[in-house]
C-alpha cells in the first residue's frame, strides 16, 4: 500500500514544482532549461555521459572511477608536468581516440613542435586532424570559441576534442609587441586566461566537447618544505575551471637492444590525478611509453593485475586461473598484448576483475561501511 503523503510533503512538492516552472520561464530566452534535478531524469550541465580514453586503461579508470572511462567530455582537463614528461604524447592519444570514436580532433599548437610521423605511429589520422599553430592566448580562445560555434551550427551532436599545447608557450598580444626588458608583474596572461575560462566552461557544459590544455610546471619560489614545490603558467583560472588535473613525471628509462646495441627506447611515466571532480583525487598510475609507438596499454594493465594478485607470477611466466572453467592460462609478459587480442573474452574478464578491485565505492554503495581507524595513515607530505 502506498504511503499517504502528509500536507507538509505535498505543499513542499508544490512549491518545488512552482519554483522550477518560474525559473525556467524567467530564463527561457537564454536557455531552454535552467533548473534540473540530479536524479538522471534529464541531462544537466554537470552530467558526464561520455569519455575519451587517454590510451592507458589504468589512468582512464583512475580518472573516471568507472569502467571504460578516460577524460570527461563536456569538461576542461589540464595536463601538467616538467619537460619530457609525456604531456604532448598523452594529448596526442586523446586526439587518436577521439577520431576512433568518429569525432573531430583539433590540435592548437603554440610551441611549433608537433611531429606528424609520431602522430601516425600512435594512430592519429593526420589528414583529418585540424592543426592550428597560434601564438597568443587571445587568438587561442578566439579560435576555440569560433570552432565550437561553427561545429555546433553544422552538427550539434558531433564529438569534438580540442587540445591546446601548451599554455606556458602562449604569449599575449601586449607581450608580443613589447621588447625583451623585464616587465615587472606580467599579469596580462592571467587576466586573459580568467576571462577565457569563464566563457569556455559554460560554452562546452552541455556539449560533446572536450578541452585539454597542457601546461609546464615551474619551481614555486619560497615554497614550504612539505608543500607543493611547483606551480603552472597562466595564473589560477585554469586550475579552478579544470574538472581534472593530471601531473606527469618521468620515473625511469626503458632500455632495449636495437641492432645489438643497448639504447633508451622509452620511459616509465607516473601520472598523478591531483584534482578530480568525477572521482577520487590523489591517485597515481604508472604506464610505459615507447618512443616509436606511444603508451603500452597492455603492459600497464598486466602490472595492475599482478599488483591485485589477479594474475600471479610463476617463475618466468605469469598465470591466470579462469574461475568458471578452471583453465590455467600461462604466458610470458611480452606475449600478453597478443593474448588479449586473440582472446577478447579473456580481456573482458580480466578488465572486469581489475575494475572490481580498483573502483572506489561511495558509502551508500557499500555493504560494509565500517573503516578500521587502525588502518588509516595520515601522510602529511606532498610530492
Amino acid at each position: 500500500m502506498a504511503r499517504k503523503k502528509n500536507n507538509s510533503e505535498t505543499n513542499g512538492e508544490d512549491l518545488t514544482d512552482f519554483l522550477v516552472d518560474s525559473l525556467n520561464k524567467k530564463f527561457s530566452k537564454v536557455q531552454n532549461q535552467t533548473v534540473y534535478f540530479l536524479d538522471g531524469g534529464s541531462d544537466s550541465p554537470t552530467d558526464v555521459r561520455e569519455w575519451v580514453s587517454t590510451g592507458s586503461p589504468n589512468l582512464d579508470l583512475a580518472i573516471a572511477n568507472r569502467p571504460d572511462g578516460g577524460l570527461p567530455v563536456g569538461k576542461i582537463v589540464e595536463i601538467t608536468g616538467m619537460e619530457q614528461s609525456g604531456k604532448s604524447l598523452l594529448a596526442a592519444h586523446v586526439i587518436a581516440n577521439t577520431q576512433k570514436k568518429g569525432g573531430v580532433a583539433v590540435y592548437i599548437d603554440t610551441e611549433s613542435a608537433l611531429d606528424s610521423r609520431f602522430l601516425k605511429a600512435i594512430g592519429v589520422d593526420v589528414e583529418k586532424m585540424l592543426y592550428i599553430p597560434l601564438e597568443t592566448v587571445e587568438d587561442v580562445f578566439e579560435a576555440m570559441e569560433d570552432l565550437i560555434v561553427k561545429i555546433r551550427e553544422k552538427n550539434k551532436d558531433k564529438l569534438v576534442s580540442i587540445v591546446v599545447d601548451s599554455v606556458a608557450a602562449a604569449t599575449t598580444k601586449i607581450e608580443e609587441a613589447a621588447d625583451y626588458e623585464k616587465d615587472g608583474y606580467a599579469t596580462a596572461k592571467s587576466i586573459i586566461m580568467s576571462k577565457g575560462m569563464r566563457k569556455i566552461t559554460n560554452l562546452i557544459g552541455k556539449q560533446r566537447i572536450l578541452c585539454v590544455f597542457t601546461n609546464q610546471l615551474r619551481q614555486k619560489l619560497n615554497a614550504m618544505p612539505f608543500g607543493d614545490q611547483y606551480t603552472t603558467s597562466g595564473g589560477k583560472a585554469l586550475q579552478f575551471h579544470a574538472s581534472v588535473r593530471l601531473r606527469l613525471k618521468g620515473v625511469g628509462k626503458i632500455k632495449d637492444k636495437v641492432h645489438g646495441v643497448e639504447e633508451v627506447v622509452g620511459q616509465e611515466v607516473e601520472a598523478s590525478v591531483v584534482k578530480n571532480r568525477l572521482g577520487p583525487p590523489n591517485r597515481k598510475v604508472r604506464y610505459s611509453v615507447y618512443y616509436d609507438s606511444g603508451i603500452d596499454a597492455a603492459n600497464g594493465m598486466l602490472k595492475a593485475l599482478k599488483a591485485y594478485k589477479i594474475v600471479k607470477q610463476a617463475g618466468p611466466t605469469a598465470q591466470y586461473v579462469d574461475e568458471e572453467t578452471g583453465e590455467v592460462i600461462s604466458f610470458y609478459a611480452k606475449d600478453f598484448k597478443q593474448l588479449l587480442e586473440d582472446r577478447p573474452e579473456l580481456h573482458d574478464q580480466l578488465y572486469q576483475k581489475f575494475c572490481e578491485k580498483y573502483i572506489m565505492k561511495y558509502s551508500h554503495e557499500k555493504e560494509d561501511q565500517e573503516r578500521d581507524p587502525d588502518d588509516v595513515i595520515i601522510d602529511e607530505g606532498n610530492d
